[in-house]
């Protein structure tokens, strides 16, 4: 009988041991669950990283550029008819005929030569930083021009076209073949058997692209494209290993159905500097490039 009362008192004594551990599990794993974000689904939701954290390469600073592509182009303003390695049709070469500086500038469109096609071909020095976490800005002393590139979202419906336009920006990258042996030869596995070779994405490139840009230049002298050009634009930085210097180079792409045959292509390049030492602000003009 002793025996018989003695087991059911632990029995009991257990039970409610279970039930308190049971309660305390599903409290803390309420308030757990609480400080977790969690989809619909019940999945685990991480924090994700802004655009600004998730950058593969750093292009903010002060930058200058260096002339060494197209320099009477670039450093001085061509003749009126001087466009014979811009692909225009007959209808951009009758546009170019119609350029008159005086004109522009009579008019207050000096800053034509200054829009996004043209800005980073136009010699000065350039402020790369981020806006916020999601709007990379670049600032150019001449003209005094501003470029904001936008991570997120996409250009606001009704939005009136601009010099700069709307720029939407990606990290894209080349292909590259992931041997795993690190020597270029085929890819085995544990039984010496060929393997498929995998492919994988480097992005770090910026690439950039603007629409919703006002007509203007994508020459000093009067080179056209219309409200219908797309640009394209491909950023990149290195480091020279012999001097030590960091570098942006920009490489552009405009395509104009009413202008252009074919694609305009233009290489643009600066080197880093310090700080913002020769920082010189300057209005559109329609005489000399600055």
């Amino acid at each position: 009988m002793k025996m018989e009362l003695c087991r059911r008192q632990i029995l009991r004594r257990g039970a409610r041991i279970l039930i308190s551990a049971a309660a305390f599990s599903l409290l803390c794993g309420a308030r757990l669950a609480a400080q977790i974000p969690r989809d619909q689904a019940g999945v685990q939701e991480l924090p994700s990283k802004t655009p600004r954290e998730a950058a593969p390469k750093d292009l903010t600073g002060y930058w200058v550029s260096v002339v060494t592509e197209r320099w009477r182009y670039r450093m001085m303003v061509p003749d009126k008819d001087d466009f014979q390695y811009v692909p225009l049709n007959p209808e951009g070469r009758k546009a170019a005929d119609t350029w008159d500086p005086a004109k522009d500038q009579a008019a207050g469109v000096a800053c034509k030569a200054y829009a996004a096609p043209a800005i980073m071909e136009v010699p000065g020095r350039l402020h790369i930083y981020w806006q916020d976490d999601s709007t990379l800005r670049i600032d150019a002393d001449s003209g005094t021009q501003t470029r904001l590139f936008h991570f997120a979202g996409s250009s606001p419906d009704g939005e009136a076209p601009s010099w700069q336009g709307y720029s939407a920006a990606s990290w894209e990258g080349n292909e590259v073949v992931d041997t795993r042996d690190g020597q270029g030869g085929p890819v085995l596995d544990s039984t010496g058997k060929r393997l498929p070779r995998r492919v994988l994405k480097q992005a770090d490139i910026l690439k950039v692209v603007t629409s919703r840009m006002r007509p203007g230049y994508m020459q000093k002298n009067g080179i056209p494209y219309s409200a219908n050009a797309a640009l394209e634009e491909f950023y990149d930085t290195f480091k020279d290993p012999y001097s030590g210097d960091t570098w942006l180079t920009v490489t552009t792409v405009v395509t104009d159905p009413q202008y252009l045959v074919e694609p305009f292509f233009t290489h643009a390049h600066f080197k880093k500097i310090p700080d913002a030492s020769g920082w010189d602000p300057t209005p559109c003009r329609t005489d000399v490039p600055r």
